[in-house]
């Protein structure tokens, strides 16, 4: 299973689009899924369902970090480096997709209540989410093999 196919699945399986994205790279990095997992959790729906950064952009941005990212606060070359991958896969996938807000490629109107919407047969016709973690792997596993 590519990383696209493996982003999906985990989708469809019930993982919001930040878990889907990073759980389908993690391996890469010898990071424990279950850790994985919790650390991604609350960027689904936007940020905690608040419907702004798009959970399957953050999930591009965690990899990314994981594998430009660094640990010297003063280390400016490393932070210029990932901020120029995150900024190169940012234009990819607004150029693609219009945008990298939630509530902009889903069309709706936040609401303030936490709770996640139900994963039925419905939400899944309505929602682009399936084919957006696919696409993101798709493009940070063929951007990670370029650079």
């Amino acid at each position: 299973m590519n990383k696209s196919e493996k982003a999906k699945a985990l989708f469809l399986s019930g993982y919001n689009c930040s878990q889907s994205v990073l759980g389908a790279f993690c391996e890469d990095f010898a990071m424990d899924f279950d850790t994985a997992m919790i650390m991604s959790s609350g960027f689904g729906g936007g940020m905690g369902r608040l419907r702004e950064v798009c959970g399957a952009f953050s999930g591009i941005v965690m990899v990314l970090s994981l594998k430009y990212g660094y640990k010297n606060a003063d280390d400016i070359e490393k932070k210029k480096e990932l901020y120029k991958h995150i900024q190169n896969l940012a234009q990819k996938f607004k150029q693609d997709n219009t945008s990298i807000i939630c509530k902009e490629l889903l069309g709706l109107v936040p609401d303030s209540s936490p709770n996640p919407s139900q994963r039925t047969t419905a939400y899944y016709q309505k929602r682009p989410c399936p084919e957006l973690v696919a696409y993101a792997a798709r493009i940070l596993d063929d951007y990670l093999k370029q650079n």
